[in-house]
């Protein structure tokens, strides 16, 4: 009985060209911006004396601003019914951004780096991830986000390597590693001018619809708002990757080897995200979202109890399936649960609200960690991720997000 198989696979579409250059635009940025972020924790507390109390405010600054700036570009791209310029501009930002870390000689200059750098990543997130469901149809979302996600961590695995590489060459000289990250970031800025096209206009002579206005957001539903908390409660229990450098090195991982870190959780995340999506495509989402939470508990008591280096990156590469389960679904289930015109909204306030729970999960972990240590930081996500798996099963009893 392989014939009905067979056919099947040959009516399925492809995935669009679009989706295929914004994944490849995707993992040049990542490379460029993983040079950077993968020392960034070092680079701070080592060179520039800053606490890690400091390192969780960067952080959580850096990322709750992407999340703000998103809400902006997402109502604009419906809005304008164009996605492409707020894409260009999200990334010109982002590349532009990259000589100040080279340059910085306090945490303060890093941490206005680290602000316009992600005020590009909002610029171009919502719209990004808004354009993929415009050109891709239905039946194979979580395969396209699969595919884009997989892509972008490539970049968030080779970046690291490349950083090892450059500070094996370049005498472990941080700054020098950041001045090379504007290389992949231009070639991503390239690859949007050539390679991504925007979403189709309406044809001449076809009805053009009103501009959206703020009033019709109110058309998203329960469902869509059932995502975002759990994608809120989700994002609490996972806060920034810069802990797991931090504890990896506390752990006794030698400095020109902290990029490791994010080379293994990426990988892991990479190799994972395709499957993860076209698991999407025909299971239900609560099934993946509770196998990512009880992933990320496992690598959370892990990083908590088992000392060594060997038991962080056991928990480091199951952070990594963890980011492979859930982070393609959200923006699959996002795109599903908003109507077409206000897709662009509908991620940016999705990240909006997870942006929100990012900053206040990476100041509180930094001060559990400054006050009682890694331990406690990492138990601490272990609990609040039970709380996202107990909202997670709650929902399913009751009013799930739609997943098709």
């Amino acid at each position: 009985m392989p014939a009905p198989t067979t056919l099947t696979a040959e009516r399925r579409p492809a995935i669009p060209r679009t989706v295929w250059a914004l994944g490849f635009v995707s993992m040049f940025m990542d490379i460029s911006s993983e040079m950077i972020h993968a020392l960034l924790p070092l680079f701070l507390t080592a060179t520039l004396g800053a606490s890690v109390a400091m390192v969780g405010l960067i952080e959580g600054i850096g990322e709750s601003t992407a999340a703000i700036v998103k809400v902006f570009s997402g109502y604009l791209s419906d809005r304008l019914g164009r996605r492409k310029p707020l894409i260009l501009l999200g990334y010109g930002l982002g590349a532009a951004s990259k000589p100040l870390f080279a340059l910085a000689g306090a945490p303060g200059l890093v941490l206005a780096a680290r602000f316009a750098d992600r005020i590009g990543k909002g610029m171009r997130g919502a719209p990004r991830d808004a354009l993929v469901a415009d050109v891709t149809p239905p039946e194979i979302r979580g395969r396209a986000y699969g595919v884009r996600q997989a892509l972008d961590t490539a970049g968030a695995f080779i970046g690291p390597l490349l950083a090892i590489a450059l500070m094996a060459l370049l005498a472990d000289d941080m700054r020098a590693v950041f001045w090379f990250a504007l290389i992949p970031a231009g070639l991503a800025v390239l690859c949007v001018v050539i390679g991504v096209e925007d979403r189709a206009a309406p044809q001449e002579g076809a009805e053009r619809r009103p501009p959206v206005r703020l009033a019709d957001l109110r058309q998203l539903d329960r469902a869509f708002w059932g995502v975002v908390a759990i994608g809120v409660v989700f994002t609490l229990a996972r806060f920034s990757e810069a802990f797991l450098v931090l504890k990896a090195n506390d752990e006794g991982l030698p400095l020109a080897l902290a990029p490791l870190v994010l080379v293994a959780m990426n990988v892991v995340y990479s190799l994972g995200a395709y499957p993860a999506g076209a698991w999407s495509d025909h299971a239900p989402p609560q099934r993946l979202l509770l196998a990512g939470m009880g992933v990320l508990i496992a690598a959370d008591l892990l990083l908590a109890l088992v000392p060594g280096l060997a038991g962080a990156f056991l928990g480091i590469a199951l952070w990594g399936v963890h980011m492979a389960l859930t982070q393609g679904l959200f923006a699959k289930l996002v795109a599903q649960n908003a109507p077409a015109s206000l897709r662009g909204s509908a991620f940016g306030l999705f990240n909006l609200a997870t942006g929100i729970a990012m900053l206040a999960a990476s100041i509180v972990a930094g001060l559990l960690w400054e006050t009682h240590g890694a331990t406690a930081t990492f138990i601490a996500g272990a609990i609040l991720a039970c709380v996202a798996a107990a909202l997670v099963a709650g929902l399913g009893r009751t009013a799930p997000p739609r997943g098709d």
